[in-house]
């Protein structure tokens, strides 16, 4: 893996809302792995680099937000040369119960606007890390639903779900995805 990309929504007004699961990820891994996010114009976002198997890994925080996440992760990966199948984007998955977390390479973008846009400027062969954060029951309640914050018990879900998910990233950061989504997919059943 040579890019880990989360996904959300720039600004104070968004950083509680479930939208922003990939963020809280991202910025948990930063934290772990002591490497500050900078803001960098050129790759219209926030960007750390953590050293991973004799090679640079790149986290991204995207700045442009989550519609126009595609800017970002393209213009990042384009400058060191980064295929998709190097890229990891962790985002927020209505389709999955607060607390799930699924790990897969390529697929559908189930309505999910920052990875219609990233699958938009890179096509779909990137993989995803999926934390879930429940449906609304409703599709008309859906942009409400993922622009506000979760409930105390979801929050604690999520952040379960975000604490288990970072146990793996040794294996995703060795590029070892069929350990990862065992390991992952297997203690989420436990």
């Amino acid at each position: 893996m040579r890019l880990v990309v989360g996904l959300g929504n720039p600004g104070r007004e968004y950083e509680t809302t479930r939208h922003n699961a990939g963020f809280w990820w991202l910025e948990n891994l930063a934290e772990l792995q002591r490497v500050s996010l900078k803001t960098e114009s050129r790759f219209h976002g926030r960007v750390g680099r953590v050293a991973a198997h004799g090679r640079d890994c790149w986290l991204l925080l995207p700045q442009t937000y989550m519609n126009d996440s595609g800017r970002s992760v393209a213009a990042l990966a384009g400058f060191y040369k980064i295929a998709p199948e190097e890229i990891l984007v962790v985002h927020d998955e209505l389709d999955l119960p607060p607390g799930a977390t699924r790990l897969k390479k390529g697929g559908g973008v189930a309505g999910h606007n920052g990875l219609k846009d990233v699958a938009r400027h890179l096509g779909p062969e990137f993989w995803r890390l999926r934390l879930g954060i429940g449906h609304p029951g409703e599709r008309a309640e859906v942009v409400n639903y993922v622009l506000r914050p979760p409930r105390e018990e979801e929050t604690q879900l999520i952040s379960d779900a975000v604490e288990r998910s970072l146990e793996v990233w040794p294996l995703i950061c060795a590029g070892e995805m069929e350990k990862a989504m065992h390991r992952l997919h297997t203690e989420a059943k436990d």
